[in-house]
């Protein structure tokens, strides 16, 4: 058969029987390698790529970034690694693909259990950035200074900020309506920076980014709804300026904002609510990352440490 006319999702059925039949795998594990190919088809089929052939290392990269981005854990991350490349030595053996594009993908690297914080000082100066490039009032600049100003104020999910929408905001209030995991809405505040960034923005910025009307917040250069793919790469630059390790997306400022709550004495549970935790146990991390800044900051400043 030739790969263009093979669909992902017939490829995956018969690497499934493959994994049954021929190396005798267990049905659990064959159902976790097909559960990560469904999931990969999805992916490929909404960008219009439902054949075997367009499994490029472009697209696989994609999709364990946008994996990521929902909250997926390393472990589940490095299994999706490995059910990838699987997938693709097989369809290159079965001469399905002329390479096997999974040969330069990475696993997740191993990482420290506790999230990335950036200090108080640290946040200033990523802000200060963006206020100084956008004082002269170009609508990019504009539009990214609230953006980090609400992933830190509010903690929120990358998501949770590309999907808002103008009437998300209530400038009264000085409140946002979000929709997090499962589709479970929350109203979480921000603080009067944020919205004086907000107001500038919606004033002068947003409406020379808007090619047609939308209802989006956030508008990329050519007008449509920003992606998040475009905002982790703004922050993962501004970070690279910020002294410390880990990683350097989005997802930081979300932990930093949470660390600084607890930090300043807000109750877990309240933190808990307005990052849309589930279980508070997600949430007590955190309590863990603050002992350990308490910690640092009496070996350094302690006589007695």
């Amino acid at each position: 058969m030739h790969s263009e006319a093979v669909e992902i999702a017939a490829a995956a059925e018969a690497f499934a029987a493959h994994l049954r039949i021929e190396r005798g795998l267990s049905e659990h594990t064959v159902r976790g390698y097909a559960a990560d190919l469904a999931d990969l088809e999805g992916f490929a089929r909404r960008r219009g790529l439902p054949d075997v052939g367009s499994l490029a290392l472009d697209l696989l990269r994609d999709w364990l970034w946008q994996s990521s981005e929902r909250g997926l854990a390393r472990a589940s991350l490095a299994r999706r690694t490995s059910s990838i490349r699987a997938f693709c030595g097989w369809l290159a053996r079965q001469g399905e693909l002329p390479i096997d594009p999974s040969l330069r993908l990475r696993a997740p690297k191993a990482h420290s259990t506790l999230p990335r914080v950036l200090t108080a000082g640290g946040v200033e100066q990523l802000i200060g950035e963006l206020e100084e490039r956008a004082a002269d009032g170009a609508p990019g600049p504009l539009r990214d200074l609230v953006i980090l100003e609400l992933l830190y104020a509010s903690a929120l999910r990358v998501s949770e900020l590309c999907g808002l929408d103008v009437d998300d905001v209530d400038r009264e209030r000085l409140t946002v309506r979000v929709t997090g995991k499962g589709d479970r809405q929350r109203v979480v505040p921000f603080g009067v920076p944020a919205a004086r960034a907000l107001d500038r923005y919606t004033a002068e910025g947003r409406p020379r980014l808007a090619a047609t009307s939308t209802p989006a917040l956030f508008l990329g250069d050519r007008g449509g709804r920003l992606g998040s793919r475009s905002v982790y790469r703004l922050v993962a630059r501004l970070l690279e300026g910020i002294p410390g390790s880990g990683p350097s997306g989005p997802h930081t400022l979300r932990h930093t904002a949470a660390t600084h709550l607890l930090d300043g004495g807000a109750d877990l549970r309240a933190v808990q609510e307005m990052l849309g935790h589930a279980s508070l146990g997600t949430t007590q991390i955190y309590t863990h990352v603050s002992t350990e800044r308490l910690k640092r900051a009496y070996e350094q400043a302690h006589p007695r440490a």
